[in-house]
């Protein structure tokens, strides 16, 4: 069926070029967009219906027509808003009406003609001149139900966004989301810098690389797993608050919450710790949802959940207490903390120490129930290598992370600044890869060497825009606020089938 509606579509095209008409020509002339032609019939009075000494060019693409008598009603949308056409068999030239026939929806036209409005107050451009523009080869989605399939909408988002305004809406609401963050920190002073994608060290976070290889250093490479250790770099070099959205790349697992390629947000401000962190994640986020969404309360599943300033603050410790019941002060050594989570039913990784035991509780019993806004604070050292002790404390460093809506959203620090310290870090995670564990964080010797020069207290932060978005918006799946989320290439799922 669709071959033959290609044919037809194929068959009109040749005949606009037999006709002298380029289906695809290489300029357009648009003097005003729908939207501003709707602008201009708006301030129509009642009994004015139209305007013959203002002439405009509109251009869109064909979504609907409508055949009545002697006149055709087609209706175009371009990037702003949708807007009307009639032609009158009486206005136009014959040839032209008659060609209406080689258009099909999807095709984009241009057309000149003057505003004016229906008897029913519907906005319009009645036609004196049309041309095609661009020659649709494929019929388009049915737009009234839009693409049922998830997974075709996700590879063919471009279908996604033409056949639904609402998938369009949201976003842009992801691109107002990204953009109010910058505004937000760049009104705090903070520079928007770029640092390297490709990395000779996957370091800053304990995550599976994708490897590359550059050919012209005769070198491997790595896509990044974290922004951390370059802008780190760059407070050492003198400036005092940073930060950068960019793409992270992580060779795992996909979920309604994880992808392999999200984009994140770190930032540092030197002279900070991470309670003023703490302080600026729960203004910003309120103050993002204020100016994007026009409110500061968002809805989880059945809960309405404001995200206004102060947050929950808690221990790990206390919340294993609150949420799960948990004592972790029984639990002395790594297998009676690993034999109690056994009882519980509650499954572990096949490589693991006490601090990912501790991980392991709280992502079960804990953090699925963190739906309004949490800062969780003060983790085991094992799980933060980069991250301050806490004074008196060795044991604990000054860590948070935030959760929303049963999820992390949110992962911050003291940071590191003792070069001696962080050496020795680096080498236990080192150890724990050469003894099989995959999930530790990398040595990086030229970070250390930047170490060793000195970085002032610093307080770093990490979001992870798509989880944000999602909760903003009210998603339940990480991939619907992704444009293009990976999938399997249909040449490989043809060859398990």
């Amino acid at each position: 069926m669709e071959e033959d509606l290609r044919s037809q579509r194929e068959e009109k095209t040749a005949t606009l070029r037999s006709l002298g008409l380029d289906p695809f020509p290489t300029q357009v002339d648009r003097t005003h967009t729908a939207a501003e032609v709707v602008s201009i019939i708006s301030q129509f009075s009642d009994d004015h219906f139209g305007d013959k000494s203002t002439e405009v060019s509109v251009a869109g693409r064909i979504m609907a027509r409508r055949a009545m008598g002697r006149a055709s009603f087609f209706d175009i949308v371009d990037g702003t808003s949708k807007i009307q056409i009639l032609f009158r068999k009486n206005s136009l030239d014959e040839k032209l009406y008659e060609n209406l026939n080689l258009l099909d929806l999807g095709d984009f036209i241009s057309v000149k003609g003057y505003p004016m409005k229906t008897r029913t107050g519907e906005a319009t451009v009645e036609a004196l001149d049309w041309k095609v523009i661009s020659k649709s080869l494929l019929p388009l989605p049915e737009k009234f139900h839009g693409l049922k399939n998830i997974e075709v909408r996700q590879r063919q988002r471009y279908l996604d966004l033409i056949s639904s305004d609402e998938v369009k809406t949201r976003f842009l609401l992801r691109s107002a989301i990204t953009g109010a963050i910058r505004d937000y920190l760049k009104q705090k002073e903070y520079i928007e810098v770029e640092t390297p994608i490709l990395q000779p060290e996957a370091g800053g976070a304990a995550a599976k690389p994708f490897k590359t290889y550059a050919n012209a250093l005769a070198e491997e490479r790595y896509l990044r797993i974290s922004l951390e250790l370059y802008l780190k770099r760059l407070i050492i070099g003198g400036y005092e608050k940073v930060f950068e959205i960019g793409k992270i790349f992580r060779n795992e697992g996909f979920s309604n919450k994880h992808h392999p390629e999200f984009t994140m947000l770190e930032a540092y401000a030197a002279y900070t710790s991470y309670l003023d962190v703490a302080t600026l994640v729960e203004d910003m986020i309120s103050t993002v949802a204020k100016e994007v969404l026009g409110k500061t309360s968002i809805q989880i599943g059945n809960t309405e959940v404001s995200l206004e300033p102060p947050w929950e603050r808690i221990t790990l410790h206390d919340a294993l207490q609150k949420f799960g019941n948990f004592d972790l002060d029984s639990y002395k050594t790594t297998e009676s903390l690993a034999e109690t989570l056994r009882q519980r039913k509650i499954p572990l990784p096949e490589k693991y120490n006490y601090g990912k035991l501790v991980d392991v509780a709280m992502s079960a019993l804990v953090e699925p129930k963190l739906i309004k806004p949490t800062f969780l604070l003060d983790y085991p050292v094992e799980l933060s290598p980069l991250a301050k002790r806490i004074p008196g404390n060795p044991k604990l460093v000054e860590r948070f992370e935030a959760f929303l809506g049963g999820m992390e959203l949110a992962n911050a620090y003291s940071e590191l600044n003792d070069p001696i310290d962080q050496r020795v870090r680096f080498e236990k995670q080192k150890e724990l890869k050469a003894a099989g564990d995959e999930d530790v964080e990398l040595l990086d010797e030229d970070f250390l060497q930047a170490l060793e020069h000195g970085m002032p207290p610093t307080g770093g932060l990490g979001i992870g825009i798509d989880r944000l978005v999602l909760l903003l918006l009210g998603e339940e799946n990480i991939r619907e606020v992704i444009f293009f989320p990976q999938h399997r290439s249909f040449s490989e799922r043809q060859k398990d089938s």
